[in-house]
């Protein structure tokens, strides 16, 4: 629980008792590898965030999984397309290793806005931050080639390519697991 209050901290200030309002919101779920905290079909129920472990966002476009995001420690998790309307998810989000979460509600998020200070700023700042890194992902898949994308990758998730198999990279680069090995090839030699 600590790495999510020093989380919230960065974006906002929080008193000790705020910090006490915080925990209670919140409670830990923890997934196996594999496992799924949302499925497609499924209405998104809680804002997730991530203390230990990993998760993918994907697409099932007729049986072609198609990677489009990782998060991991330290991160939130949600797919807020479905969880702010409350309706049915296009995506699945699934552990890649076991994932302890603390996941927070629709109405204790709504709680979170309303006792905590800066509550409403806090959501405000980190839905930017995701509306960001969703329209730079969305600008690299039209314009960048799979091997500035994978180098993107890299950058951006430098600790995580011994984490994750080179088949969701490739699908996350939007390209098949040969070619990415032809890119690693000619990046690496």
């Amino acid at each position: 629980m600590e790495l999510l209050i020093s989380t919230i901290k960065q974006l906002i200030p929080l008193s000790s008792k705020e910090e006490t309002i915080v925990k209670t919101l919140f409670s830990e779920l923890n997934l196996k590898s594999g496992e799924y905290l949302l499925r497609d079909g499924q209405v998104c129920k809680h804002v997730a965030f991530i203390n230990k472990g990993l998760v993918r966002y994907f697409i099932n476009n007729d049986g072609d999984e198609r990677t489009m995001f990782f998060n991991k420690e330290g991160e939130f998790v949600c797919n807020y397309i479905s969880f702010l309307p409350q309706l049915p998810s296009d995506k699945n989000i699934q552990a890649l290793e076991a994932t302890q979460l603390y996941v927070i509600s629709y109405e204790k998020l709504q709680r979170f806005y309303q006792e905590i200070n800066s509550g409403e700023k806090f959501g405000r700042v980190a839905i930017e931050q995701v509306f960001l890194s969703a329209i730079q992902q969305l600008d690299s898949l039209y314009t960048d080639s799979p091997e500035v994308r994978y180098q993107q990758f890299l950058n951006h998730y430098p600790d995580l390519t011994q984490r994750i198999p080179q088949y969701h990279i490739a699908s996350y680069v939007g390209i098949k697991p040969q070619s990415l090995s032809r890119i690693r090839k000619r990046i690496f030699s």
